[in-house]
């Protein structure tokens, strides 16, 4: 018998999400920011505990436990594709055990005649 196919992941993607294609929450992109909420993980009703997470959304809660990461950054820890883990990540945010930053936009465009007066200012200082 030979081994299974270098980097093919052992369970399908949609079963670490428990079936589920699309995460409940629109705004959960691939450089948003997930961080643990800080509340110790408890034991009790479904809202707010890690009962009843597949074994993929336990293992992002502790590669969280390092840090903050973007969920392209985990979904590579976690070998999953970026949709699978977008999923799990509305699941936690939905029972408040992860925080979910949007991601930082891009600065405005830059205003090529000021970086050129900034150079030539500064090429004028060099000379002096």
């Amino acid at each position: 018998m030979t081994g299974r196919p270098a980097g093919r992941p052992l369970v399908p993607a949609y079963l670490s999400t428990g079936g589920v294609a699309r995460p409940s929450r629109p705004h959960m992109e691939r450089l948003t920011v997930l961080a643990l909420t800080g509340e110790p993980l408890r034991q009790g009703p479904p809202q707010g505990s890690p009962e009843g997470l597949p074994a993929a959304g336990l293992a992002l809660l502790e590669a969280l436990e390092g840090g903050s990461l973007a969920v392209v950054e985990a979904a590579a820890l976690l070998r999953l594709p970026v949709s699978a883990v977008r999923v799990l990540a509305a699941d936690l945010e939905d029972r408040r055990l992860v925080l979910a930053r949007p991601p930082i936009p891009p600065a405005g465009r830059f205003d090529p005649d000021l970086l050129k007066r900034v150079a030539d200012g500064l090429r004028a200082l060099k000379h002096d």
